[in-house]
């Protein structure tokens, strides 16, 4: 099963780059690389479930990150976006593992349905949000 993702980065700082990040360590690819004028950002992607059975639902693709138990995106930031001369180089892990089975049989029934969070921009110094989104609880369904 493909499921359509959507992570919007509420009001980040100006002028700097943001991407979703494809592969891991030092050997990876920035994709959808975006310049923030201080509007919302939007990346959208989609990933497969690996089995429709288990305890949790386990996604694949090629933006996935971490463990079965442990999935999450990455956003880089400033210069791990490769934004050169950047003051910032942050990543922003965005975890998918509140996402619950009752919530993918509800997107099965809508064909135009997304999973989609919304992240706050900025953080509490004032720069790019980055680190871990708490819990990332804030998976809901856009249809």
């Amino acid at each position: 099963m493909e499921v359509k993702f959507q992570i919007r980065l509420e009001k980040p700082n100006a002028g700097v780059d943001f991407g979703i990040q494809q592969g891991s360590g030092s050997n990876y690819v920035t994709l959808q690389k975006q310049r923030s004028t201080g509007e919302d950002l939007v990346f959208d992607f989609m990933l497969n479930l690996k089995s429709q059975t288990g305890e949790f639902p386990i996604f694949v693709g090629a933006v996935a990150q971490g463990s079965p138990q442990e999935r999450f995106i990455y956003i880089d930031i400033g210069t791990a976006a490769g934004q050169m001369g950047s003051i910032w180089s942050r990543r922003l892990k965005v975890p998918l593992k509140s996402i619950t089975w009752e919530i993918l049989r509800q997107v099965q029934t809508d064909a135009q349905a997304v999973l989609e969070i919304t992240v706050p921009g900025i953080g509490k110094d004032g720069g790019p949000t980055c680190g871990s989104v708490k819990g990332g609880e804030g998976w809901k369904i856009k249809a």
